[in-house]
């Protein structure tokens, strides 16, 4: 019976997400479409989705240490990514109009793909000229004012590890433009959606800010992802 309750729960909840996103959807569309700056009218619709969504699917969230971002600098973003909720839990966690890299995949999901792809970059990680294009779009928008956030793992990550191996995209980007990197721990959200599972259930969701990161105090690319990888996965040690 409980089982069957969770199912009827997630139909609930993904109904919502999508009727949230047709509702408001034109709303996030239009300014976005106009002009960069039309953006942080189309976050407000976005933080608005998101928000409700969460507030019917009994998901909670506490904010930690998010006085350490700056509202006027842009900064590259990395997080850990353990769950489909990421997608609702980025525009709340971030106080910015940011562009963040998504799955090609992703774009055919009818309705969600055009609506999102207006503040996504779209990239074929199969394909090194579509991922030097994203970064080159990436670069666009950064050297804008606006700031971008990237999964440095690549993909979600359903193991026991606390992070995935990093690419190097997102610090080759921060040493390329001199823009910080600003961590950010996602912890719950995998309770809420665990991993291999499609079933979402209420709960809490914790998200912790590091001081930002910058990309002169690095020797390398490499030095770079291994100063942000030790960062996050200290945060997500400390407070799982």
């Amino acid at each position: 019976m409980m089982k069957i309750i969770h199912v009827l729960f997630t139909v609930y909840s993904i109904v919502l997400f999508f009727v949230l996103l047709l509702i408001l959807g034109i709303f996030i569309v239009i300014p976005v479409s106009i002009s960069p700056a039309g953006g942080n009218i189309s976050f407000l619709f976005i933080r608005i989705w998101a928000r409700i969504w969460s507030f019917g699917s009994g998901i909670r969230y506490e904010f930690h240490g998010r006085e350490t971002i700056d509202r006027t600098q842009p900064y590259i973003y990395i997080f850990n990514h353990r769950s489909f909720l990421d997608a609702a839990i980025i525009p709340l966690a971030i106080p910015q109009q940011v562009r963040a890299l998504g799955k090609k995949e992703l774009s055919q999901i009818p309705f969600f793909g055009w609506v999102v792809g207006k503040v996504a970059i779209w990239v074929d990680r199969t394909d090194a000229a579509s991922r030097r294009k994203s970064i080159d779009r990436l670069v666009t928008f950064l050297h804008q004012g606006i700031s971008a956030v990237v999964a440095p793992e690549g993909t979600r990550n359903d193991s026991d590890a606390p992070l995935l191996p990093f690419k190097l995209g997102a610090f080759r980007l921060a040493i390329e433009t001199g823009i910080p990197i600003a961590p950010i721990a996602f912890i719950g959200a995998d309770k809420s959606m665990k991993k291999g599972s499609l079933l979402i259930s209420p709960g809490r969701i914790k998200i912790y800010y590091s001081n930002p990161i910058i990309p002169t105090a690095a020797t390398s690319v490499e030095d770079l992802a291994e100063k942000c990888r030790s960062r996050l996965e200290a945060m997500i040690l400390t407070h799982e």
